[in-house]
């Protein structure tokens, strides 16, 4: 499995760093397993994702608001949200090379998401034995049995040692709202029902990540908690299911026919959870998780009451009575999203004599929306290209390249998902035997079809607004 994952995946992975998308992490010392550091257009991605996701289910919504919790939280937040005492993976070792595994997704690689689910360990090891569940590294079926590991960083505060200063790194952002609910409905005073958003980093200490940067140690999430009356909450469940898939498909260009929603068996569920769906996407390396939507009732707030001793409950000024409020948790991975956005856009088109890589991001997520290519580096041409890249500058991501040939900057462009390319020549400044109706005019080169238009400069910015619609 791991080889067929490592091949379909390479070629997407070798054009991140050809690119400049992803570095593997600390390289220049052999790396460190599983960590990525993303690159000048990596990191333009990532706040592309980030800036529309805000925007989509904060900024633009009245019944939503922002939240930036601290990543280091009193150890009585992970108790009372059973992460200490329930937050473990089933590992096992092969006992012919001894490498290490979460026996959960050995077995779910084999029989489908969701096959453990309700399973003890002994049920697990039993299900391992039954399928003769090979090693990914050597192939043997020899394994120990399932063992808890708990998947939560554990580190010090203060500058004393000892398990009084014991505190965890959080494994998810959605406990910082939880903890923040009192806070908010007390200060900012909103009414149910409304919604709290946040994005930052998580951190969980994966047995086997992998998948390129599908499942890592390190990771971000977009995260809401949307609070609502007793009742409602599978309306709102509903609500945010076709909320978020709508907005993959139309905000962002991922292809509808390569995502699915997955509705949780009801063995699958949490035992706080009345609906659990995954959106789903089909990865080179087959169907994986992208967005989780939980209806979560009201299991976080009422556990934090009872370690607390702080009341969770709301107060309805309109119907004058007090409920401890249901959530629904639409939860997601920057990283994971940007993945899929990679997987979605990338093609080896076959042309006529050649052919090209490129990745075909919708605009609003392209990590450069113009590139400007003067034809010489010299002179007026070089001149007015400049003048026209610092002027385009203050409006988006602008990219000025005047090294090699315009085809192979044309190309250049085209593997980095630049939407435009606006080309400056002899007869945009009149200079040598030019065209004297050209005057003033730059070549405008779209991505997708190649093919390019004469724009006015006067007129190129309302051009250039109009076809990237941001």
């Amino acid at each position: 499995m791991a080889k067929k994952v490592q091949d379909a995946l390479k070629d997407i992975i070798s054009l991140c760093k050809r690119r400049g998308f992803i570095f593997p992490g600390s390289e220049i010392y052999d790396g460190l397993a599983n960590t990525w550091d993303y690159g000048p257009y990596g990191v333009e991605l990532k706040r592309n994702i980030k800036n529309l996701w805000w925007k989509k289910f904060v900024t633009s919504r009245h019944d939503v608001l922002g939240l930036d919790s601290s990543i280091l939280l009193n150890p009585r937040v992970w108790k009372a949200s059973g992460h200490v005492g329930n937050f473990s993976d089933p590992l096992v070792d092969c006992l012919a090379c001894h490498e290490r595994f979460r026996a959960d997704q050995l077995l779910e690689e084999k029989l489908g998401e969701g096959c453990c689910a309700g399973k003890n360990f002994d049920e697990v090891h039993q299900m391992m034995v039954d399928n003769k569940i090979e090693c990914p590294t050597c192939g043997k079926t020899d394994w120990t049995k399932p063992r808890a590991f708990n998947l939560m960083f554990q580190t010090e505060i203060g500058v004393i040692e000892g398990e009084g200063n014991k505190v965890y790194l959080r494994p998810e952002t959605a406990q910082g709202i939880f903890v923040d609910f009192r806070n908010i409905v007390d200060n900012v005073r909103p009414r149910i029902p409304f919604g709290v958003g946040q994005i930052g980093k998580s951190f969980r200490n994966e047995i086997t990540p992998g998948n390129f940067i599908f499942r890592t140690r390190e990771f971000e999430q977009m995260e809401l908690e949307f609070f609502c009356e007793p009742g409602t909450e599978l309306d709102w469940y509903n609500f945010w299911r076709k909320y978020c898939f709508e907005w993959l498909v139309n905000d962002l260009g991922v292809k509808r026919e390569k995502l699915r929603l997955r509705e949780h068996a009801k063995e699958e569920l949490s035992h706080y959870s009345n609906g659990t769906t995954d959106v789903e996407y089909e990865f080179p390396f087959g169907w994986g998780e992208l967005w989780g939507i939980a209806s979560r009732t009201n299991y976080d707030l009422t556990q934090h009451q009872n370690e607390s001793k702080v009341k969770q409950e709301y107060i309805d000024p309109v119907q004058n009575k007090r409920y401890i409020p249901y959530v629904v948790e639409p939860s997601l991975g920057v990283e994971r999203l940007l993945l899929v956005l990679l997987c979605n856009a990338y093609e080896v088109e076959k042309l006529e004599n050649d052919e090209r890589t490129v990745l075909h991001f919708d605009p609003k997520v392209a990590p450069v929306k113009v590139a400007v290519l003067p034809l010489v580096k010299k002179g007026k041409v070089k001149e007015k290209a400049e003048e026209l890249y610092q002027k385009l500058l203050n409006r988006w991501n602008v990219e000025y390249d005047e090294t090699q040939s315009i085809g192979k900057r044309y190309r250049r462009q085209d593997e980095l998902g630049t939407p435009f390319c606006v080309t400056v020549d002899f007869d945009t400044v009149g200079e040598g035997e030019s065209d004297p109706a050209k005057l003033g005019y730059v070549t405008v080169r779209e991505r997708d079809s190649m093919k390019q238009e004469l724009v006015a400069i006067d007129k190129l910015e309302a051009y250039l607004f109009e076809k990237l619609g941001c």
